[in-house]
């Protein structure tokens, strides 16, 4: 497994937040992780970063226990994350945006662009316009490819769909669905699970912080409970 959390328990204080959480990601596979709001999920993400340390458990990334590793070190063993709303430099263009996730790495960056600009043709046309004069979906292109710049390994997306207009969740999801194609292995945070079970290969549920159901996306799309609680069916 490129990725695997094993009975991670995160609190946030006294409060326990994350309880006997586990799940993984194989190398290459896409894998969402849904749940509603204070379901656990952004603490899981940020576990997963380093971002908060869990009381017990661990996290593995690509063999490696890495579960007292700062954010550094995993970034630098090859995660990246697509933040929630995406949070670019307005003022800055494409270009200067990509360069960004490239940050750590030094030498040519020519490879790295190619593989993004392959990716979004677009991008490679506006790479001297303003992130923030662009469209909701172009920003998530931008955004997406800030993170592959690092050329990770595992790409964490938090809330992709959040502030989009539905047909622009759609063209989100594309873009998933796109860098997965890629070879590139993603876990996918988010609220939309028709969407996300929509390009997923597998699929863990969240409810207050536990692990409710996990299994294939096709067959949780067709899960009567996650139906009527998720997908409106």
């Amino acid at each position: 497994m490129l990725l695997a959390l094993k009975d991670v328990n995160t609190y946030y204080g006294q409060i326990h937040i994350l309880q006997g959480v586990s799940l993984d990601v194989a190398e290459g596979e896409l894998v969402c992780l849904l749940g509603g709001n204070a379901s656990g999920k952004s603490t899981t993400l940020k576990t997963i970063l380093g971002l908060v340390a869990p009381r017990s458990g661990s996290v593995v990334f690509d063999g490696e226990d890495v579960t007292r590793a700062s954010t550094s070190r995993r970034i630098e063993r090859g995660m990246a994350i697509v933040p929630e709303n995406r949070r670019l430099f307005s003022p800055m263009t494409v270009t200067e945006n990509l360069e960004m996730g490239a940050y750590r790495r030094s030498g040519d960056l020519r490879a790295a662009f190619e593989r993004v600009y392959d990716l979004f043709p677009l991008l490679a046309d506006r790479r001297s316009q303003l992130a923030g004069t662009m469209s909701g979906g172009e920003q998530q292109m931008v955004a997406v490819g800030r993170a592959l710049m690092s050329e990770p390994r595992l790409l964490l997306m938090d809330e992709p769909s959040m502030g989009l207009a539905p047909i622009l969740v759609e063209r989100s999801f594309e873009i998933i669905q796109a860098v997965h194609e890629a070879g590139v292995a993603v876990l996918v945070v988010e609220q939309n699970a028709n969407m996300a079970l929509s390009v997923a290969d597998r699929g863990y549920v969240l409810q207050t912080g536990r692990i409710a159901l996990t299994d294939r996306a096709d067959a949780l799309r067709e899960n009567d409970d996650l139906r009527k609680a998720y997908l409106g069916r």
